[in-house]
């Protein structure tokens, strides 16, 4: 097999291979004068195995045009299969119609990947389950729960109970209570407009319990920080967070600097080296190993699924 690395998160696709103890396929991305993007392989793929780490990222429209640009490129070449590696799905949470006269973004960029050329995908933690039913191609959907449950055990919190920021996150939470061997309680959270989000209550009992958030993602941290305060009120003794993507865009960061979060510990889907240096309580862990592994997997024809154990 060959892996080959876009531009959206260069560092983890060099843990991928060095995991792998293989080099990274030489190719070159470029742009022209007026922005459009120039790509070409710099060694031959005929036949092989192919491999092309790139996840949304924060400039998610460049990094899909560069991944769709390099299947298009990698199947005129001969590859014998594609497999995207994607870290982090764009446009994840356009997932279906919640008023008239609106795309189904993740159904559209599934359409694209596969036209593009792509044979199978690599994910973690789709925000909706269901978005691998917008394939006809293999997907797996890895979980970054084993990472960041081994984690929060190793902080060794008294009395933990698992949150989910919405009813919507519920299913995330009970796994990673579960993993944890702590208890579940639930955000009441009403959206009045997108990127708007409002507390109502908590449901559970958080009165004197080492609480962590657990979420597939966080933007802007408007609910994750709500929710902390939320939890504070009720008598929550200590507050942590933990998330699989950190989008982080925007005041995010100042966000979750100045809230009752005591430790935001993230994966490295999207790369997060100056939020991490800016704000000290964001800890970041690496998802390489179960990449890598999920590869090797893969490109050997055995099972994918026993990494969810």
């Amino acid at each position: 097999m060959k892996i080959f690395s876009g531009s959206s998160n260069p560092g983890l696709a060099r843990e991928i291979v060095r995991y792998l103890k293989l080099d990274l396929g030489k190719c070159v991305l470029q742009r022209f004068s007026d922005g459009e993007i120039r790509f070409y392989i710099d060694e031959n793929v005929r036949g092989e195995d192919v491999f092309v780490i790139q996840a949304g990222s924060r400039d998610a429209n460049l990094h899909l045009m560069e991944l769709f640009l390099m299947i298009d490129a990698f199947k005129r070449a001969s590859a014998e299969r594609i497999t995207v590696v994607m870290p982090y799905y764009a446009y994840a949470r356009q997932d279906w119609k919640d008023r008239p006269r609106v795309p189904v973004s993740a159904r559209l960029v599934a359409d694209l990947l596969e036209k593009a050329g792509a044979d199978r995908i690599l994910t973690m933690d789709l925000h909706s389950p269901q978005i691998q039913g917008f394939f006809s191609i293999p997907v797996d959907n890895l979980m970054a729960a084993p990472v960041l449950a081994a984690h929060i055990q190793r902080l060794k919190l008294s009395d933990p109970v698992v949150v989910s920021p919405d009813a919507g996150g519920v299913g995330r939470a009970r796994v990673m209570a579960k993993r944890v061997g702590a208890m579940l309680a639930i955000i009441d959270k009403r959206r009045p407009a997108p990127g708007v989000a409002e507390v109502l209550h908590v449901i559970g009992e958080v009165k004197g319990y080492d609480c962590v958030l657990f979420d597939d993602m966080v933007d802007t941290a408007g609910t994750l920080v709500l929710s902390a305060e939320a939890l504070k009120r009720e008598g929550a003794r200590r507050i942590f967070a933990a998330a699989t993507h950190p989008v982080l865009s925007g005041p995010a960061v100042s966000r979750i600097t100045g809230s009752p979060i005591e430790k935001m510990i993230v994966t490295n889907t999207i790369p997060l080296a100056e939020a991490s240096k800016v704000c000290p309580k964001i800890e970041v862990l690496s998802v390489a190993e179960l990449f890598g592994e999920a590869i090797r997997r893969i490109s050997e024809g055995s099972s994918v699924s026993s990494l969810f154990v």
